[in-house]
């Protein structure tokens, strides 16, 4: 039954404006309710682009700790302090990185100068090519000189210093997001039991629990996902080194380091951007070694999606390849390059998660045979 209230203001079409009295509570408040919710959605939304490239320091940050923190909390056990180890394993990385980088840069800038060097033999190569197979007039030593004397191979090396130069400002220009990172990691591992602490401290018991378990879970499903990587990054940069060695690829160690990092570390399109380096420096070498080179990384690639990965995987972060698959192109969509790299532990620990919570229960092994029974028939019967 309706009120005084509900029917304030509640007029039909014969009734005069300027005999209505009141606009009726519930519309007001409407109006007002959508309004601020809007103000809060175009506020929120401004904010969050505006703070998009903090979000990602921080997304990057917390990967980052939660892949080291194991190692840290084991040297911990050691009786080195928290501080102490998460230096130990900056040190590591930066070694790393810096050897790998060299490696790879001294390999390319030898080759590319390789190349300008032996480009007049490559070009008469192609020339009595064409004159055998296309027509016997053709010549190309016009494009042999201005190349050589026309300033072509020196146009070729100041455009790769160029870009060196560029990716050098590039680094620089990322320096302060790294530290950045570097800050928050440190404080996020060196200082994690306290920070879990304060956290839970704003929780109720139960809540706290629930907490722990998925900061634990998280540590480790990120943890698995770097030693898993790391392994099979291992395998796959020993076995392409000797297949290098047997093709006689120049640099064969740096390119199945190369093929090792790449193929492991980015997610969907790894592969390719792995196989493309060795590729390219073969076919600058021996046309001919580039297609072994190309057959040796898809054979591999087989071999370890189907025998290397499953095994490893299993032991360290077990996840079906579709929810793998579909986390990475879902990162990428939201946070680009860096929502790819950052999917596979997410979904990992997610997929971990909802399996340890949810409920299970027995499958009616009879009812799902008879279902699968009846579809048969049903089949027969259309056929």
């Amino acid at each position: 039954m309706a009120t005084d209230d509900d029917t304030a203001g509640i007029v039909d079409e014969n009734t005069p404006w300027y005999e209505v009295k009141k606009v009726p509570i519930w519309l007001i408040k409407a109006i007002v309710l959508f309004w601020l919710g809007w103000i809060v959605v175009y506020l929120g939304t401004g904010a969050l682009r505006s703070l998009r490239s903090l979000l990602i320091v921080l997304l990057i940050s917390l990967f980052l700790s939660f892949a080291i923190e194991p190692a840290v909390n084991r040297m911990e056990r050691w009786g080195l302090r928290r501080g102490l180890g998460v230096w130990v394993m900056y040190l590591a990385i930066i070694v790393g990185l810096s050897a790998f980088s060299a490696a790879i840069g001294t390999a390319l800038a030898t080759q590319i100068e390789h190349f300008i060097d032996e480009a007049p033999a490559y070009v008469e190569q192609i020339e009595g090519w064409l004159q055998d197979n296309v027509d016997e007039n053709i010549d190309l030593q016009e494009l042999s000189d201005e190349f050589v004397e026309g300033g072509g191979a020196s146009d070729l090396a100041n455009r790769f210093a160029d870009d060196v130069v560029n990716l050098g400002q590039t680094v620089i220009n990322v320096v302060f997001q790294t530290f950045t990172v570097l800050l928050f990691v440190y404080y996020l591992v060196a200082e994690g039991p306290k920070a879990r602490r304060v956290v839970c401290s704003f929780l109720d018991p139960a809540r706290q629990r629930t907490v722990l378990a998925v900061w634990d879970l998280a540590i480790e499903k990120t943890g698995g996902y770097i030693y898993s990587r790391g392994i099979l990054a291992f395998l796959s940069a020993l076995a392409h080194w000797i297949a290098f060695e047997i093709i006689d690829v120049p640099f064969p160690i740096p390119l199945a380091l190369w093929v090792g990092v790449m193929s492991q570390f980015i997610p969907v399109v790894g592969t390719y951007i792995a196989g493309a380096l060795p590729a390219l420096v073969a076919v600058l070498d021996d046309p001919k070694k580039a297609i072994f080179v190309v057959i040796v990384i898809v054979a591999y690639q087989q071999i370890e999606n189907y025998l290397f990965a499953p095994k490893v995987t299993a032991q360290t972060m077990e996840i079906h390849v579709a929810v793998a698959f579909g986390s990475v192109l879902a990162g990428a969509a939201l946070l680009g390059v860096v929502g790819a790299l950052l999917s596979l532990p997410f979904a990992a620990t997610a997929q971990a998660f909802i399996s340890g919570y949810r409920q299970h229960h027995d499958v009616e092994e009879d009812a799902l045979i008879a279902s699968v029974q009846r579809r048969s028939r049903l089949r027969r019967g259309r056929r």
